[in-house]
């Protein structure tokens, strides 16, 4: 916390106290999807001037500065598996590009004055900053969705809500929420009516801001409102440093004590091993952009097209550098969203098969853009007759999901954007089958392309070896046998090249060995046999975590291979 007789600019008192800490910031735009990373340079207390240093070879510094003024995120790393990471948002910062370096831009940049920014509407917004915390509660769909998150900042007029990405998938800007529930740590609560503002990815983690207005303010809880703005406000300049008579510490800010456990419990989230392959960032890094994409077109008036190919390009890069490595990361996606997690796990696959067999073929961008998108029409259904993707779902359910091509392709053309012949192919065709007994349009053998048939044996394999609304998954051996027995909806040669590629054993699965280990397939050799694993857990002692990795030569020491096993059946992932 800052020293209380701090005199100089008071957000620059408060930047200073977040990049003092291992930090990431990124500067974001309503123009464009892509974040750009920043650094902060000659940061003066006085003043509140500073330069921004920002790295991208390909950005147009342009779209991130509007009249003037630029917008970005403070992202404070968690120092502990018992800490959440912390978000920061500076608004409206007036910004001046300096100089253009080859790689790189300079931007003079000057803090306001004031600690608190005045809304258009006039209220004044009080940013929840240095460690103050209140737990937000959104209904979605009146007694059917509920989403949890943070407040980030408030005012009499709405407030921010920080939320986990996934659970944006069924928000909207223009969305009235049946009720917005924001809970602070002395036990005091605030309700009403929301109507969603705006939506962005926030920060660079999986996280999703939301403006929202509160509407139909009830009166009893106008002077509630009025009172935690005003206790927060109170609070932000105690914590900021600022003197003054009226500056104290607020007593809706000091948790009761059984508060101090909730909120330790709501921040226990996992956080990925310090030991994950370099790879994993990237894979990760993919799937964030997909859901920045599908909150694009949600919510933007256009198609976010640089984005959609710089995933493509950064997958097919990853193959090309080491598939196998890649092949293992793309495991680590088990915690994405469902639609993210098969989009890009099969778009891998897909990647890497066709790259094995003809390294330069002209269509394979393409069909990989085409994969990314393929299911991204399923989270655009999303309603109060859909409400979620996780759940085991109804037959009612599962007739609107089958029209999720349709809706997506709807929705670019209705955003104006034309795929490429080899793209378009495979977001209308990947779901149908040889026998014509696929989706949308139950086309036959003889009108689909190559590409679609091999990517449908990749998909079903995929879907079979993963849960999915409560379905637990098939072993490898299991998932060959089914579709060997509905080879009239597959391509039989493609699911021999299938086989033969990935083996009984795919890098990537979790392997049970004699000994009551559990390990990581990280790499095969020709015959499909592991290689090298990754050992995290023995059955004999359930709760302790191993983390030791062994190649072929040592796996004595673990017993024979038995079998693979579904890691969610035995409390197993990649994470702490």
């Amino acid at each position: 916390m800052l020293s209380h007789q701090y005199s100089g600019n008071h957000l620059a008192g408060v930047l200073r106290a977040l990049i003092a800490k291992e930090h990431t910031i990124t500067v974001f735009s309503k123009k464009t999807t892509k974040p750009l990373q920043g650094k902060i340079l000659n940061l003066d207390m006085d003043t509140g001037g500073f330069e921004l240093s920002v790295s991208d070879e390909k950005a147009d510094i342009e779209s991130y500065i509007y009249q003037g003024y630029l917008s970005f995120d403070v992202e404070i790393s968690a120092s502990s598996d018992e800490e959440d990471t912390d978000i920061y948002n500076f608004e409206k910062i007036k910004a001046q590009p300096l100089k253009k370096e080859a790689d790189s831009y300079e931007i003079k940049c000057q803090l306001a004055n004031a600690l608190f920014t005045e809304e258009t509407r006039g209220a004044v917004r009080i940013p929840l900053i240095l460690g103050m915390y209140a737990r937000a509660t959104l209904e979605v769909f009146a007694n059917e969705l509920t989403i949890k998150g943070r407040l980030r900042n408030i005012s009499t007029g709405g407030c921010m809500i920080d939320i986990a990405m996934e659970d944006s998938l069924p928000l909207y800007v223009n969305q009235v929420l049946p009720s917005v529930t924001l809970e602070f740590p002395n036990g005091e609560y605030f309700y009403a009516r929301g109507c969603i503002r705006h939506m962005r990815p926030f920060g660079s983690e999986g996280h999703a801001a939301l403006g929202i207005q509160f509407v139909e303010v009830g009166r009893d809880m106008e002077n509630v409102l009025f009172h935690v703005v005003s206790e927060s406000e109170r609070e932000a300049a105690y914590r900021a440093g600022v003197d003054g008579r009226s500056v104290s510490q607020s007593a809706v800010y000091i948790p009761r004590k059984k508060e101090d456990s909730i909120l330790k419990n709501a921040s226990q989230k996992p956080h990925e091993s310090p030991n994950a392959p370099p790879m994993v960032k990237g894979v990760r890094t993919i799937a964030r952009q997909l859901q920045a994409v599908l909150i694009f077109i949600k919510n933007w008036n256009a198609f976010p097209e640089e984005t959609l190919y710089d995933c493509t390009d950064s997958l097919l890069y990853l193959v090309r550098q080491n598939r196998k490595e890649l092949l293992y990361a793309l495991s680590f996606l088990r915690d994405q969203p469902e639609w993210v997690r098969h989009a890009i796990q099969v778009a891998g696959c897909l990647a890497d098969m066709v790259a094995s067999r003809d390294p330069h073929s002209p269509h394979l961008r393409e069909a990989v853009a085409g994969t990314l998108m393929h299911t991204m029409g399923k989270p655009l259904l999303m309603s109060e007759k859909l409400p979620s993707l996780k759940t085991n779902m109804t037959p009612q359910q599962k007739e609107i999901l089958l029209g999720h091509v349709d809706k997506l392709l709807e929705k670019i053309s209705e955003l104006g954007w034309q795929p490429s012949d080899g793209c378009l192919d495979i977001i209308q065709n990947a779901n149908e089958l040889l026998d014509g007994s696929g989706y949308p349009a139950g086309k036959t053998s003889d009108q689909l392309s190559e590409l679609v048939k091999q990517l449908s044996v990749i998909k079903v394999i995929n879907k079979l070896t993963h849960e999915r609304n409560n379905v637990s998954p098939r072993t490898p051996l299991d998932a060959y046998r089914w579709v060997h027995e509905n080879d009239t909806q597959y391509e039989h040669a493609v699911i021999i090249d299938y086989i033969q590629q990935y083996g009984l054993y795919p890098i990537g699965s979790l392997a049970k060995f004699s000994r009551g280990f559990l390990a990581w397939v990280m790499d095969i050799d020709s015959k499909g046999k592991p290689t090298h694993v990754h050992v995290v857990k023995n059955l004999a002692f359930i709760d302790a975590r191993i983390d030791t990795y062994l190649s072929s030569n040592d796996f004595s020491q673990i017993g024979r291979l038995v079998s693979i096993v579904n890691p969610n059946d035995l409390r197993v992932d990649h994470k702490h």
